[in-house]
């Protein structure tokens, strides 16, 4: 049967795969990738040889259709981000919303995400959280940190490296600076690293030892005293 499976890859190490997904990676008769080069990888690591095809948010506006059509005449499809759950701050969307507009089934695997051992492991309050992703760079970033300031869920944010001492500081600035906060960083990787204390120590830290790689920011919500 036609479907669109989404399919959660390693967000890091290449072992945290389900038996399912690779399943899914080895039958379907066509692989949609954010980056063909990251996706070879991770298939020549479990030996799957199926056709792979380029779907990223620089063409997604001008590929969903021609995906659609294929799967609509009976070809299975699978859709994989970099790392993590295909949707989540990565291209998916707009596939999965063509895909319902056109009554093609779709099925989503559980799998790897960031957030959730971000959030497990930062020792804030897991029950109720929000997440929040890349916060704007530019236009918007004031107002949604506004809308934020008293926000009272543990809340998630991604960042790159090059950005994260900056936001720090004006999260410390917009929430204050004895807010309790994680950073998260190469999680699951070899040097992964998970940093807690305040807005104000983190920004302190990270300015001293600039990080790579991929990194998440947890930050406790308001409190009402």
């Amino acid at each position: 049967m036609s479907k669109l499976f989404l399919v959660p890859t390693p967000i890091g190490n290449l072992g945290d795969i389900t038996i399912r997904a690779l399943d899914v990676l080895r039958t379907v008769d066509f692989i949609l990738a954010e980056d063909t080069r990251e996706a070879s990888k991770l298939l020549r690591h479990h030996g799957i040889k199926s056709s792979l095809r380029s779907h990223h948010m620089f063409n997604e506006h001008r590929t969903v259709e021609s995906i659609c059509s294929r799967i609509m005449k009976g070809e299975k499809a699978a859709l994989i981000s970099d790392a993590g759950t295909p949707g989540i701050s990565d291209p998916g969307y707009l596939l999965v919303k063509q895909c319902i507009k056109n009554d093609i089934p779709i099925e989503t695997l559980p799998g790897p995400t960031a957030l959730i051992p971000a959030l497990v492991n930062s020792g804030l309050p897991c029950d109720r959280f929000c997440f929040e992703g890349f916060i704007p760079t530019k236009k918007g970033r004031n107002k949604r940190l506004e809308v934020l300031e008293n926000e009272t869920r543990t809340m998630i944010f991604y960042e790159s490296p090059f950005r994260l001492v900056k936001t720090l500081e004006e999260l410390a600035e917009r929430f204050g600076s004895e807010r309790e906060a994680s950073v998260s960083r190469e999680l699951t990787k070899l040097y992964e690293e998970n940093v807690r204390g305040t807005l104000a120590y983190l920004a302190d830290h990270f300015r001293d030892k600039p990080p790579r790689g991929e990194l998440v920011i947890v930050v406790a919500g308001k409190t009402n005293k």
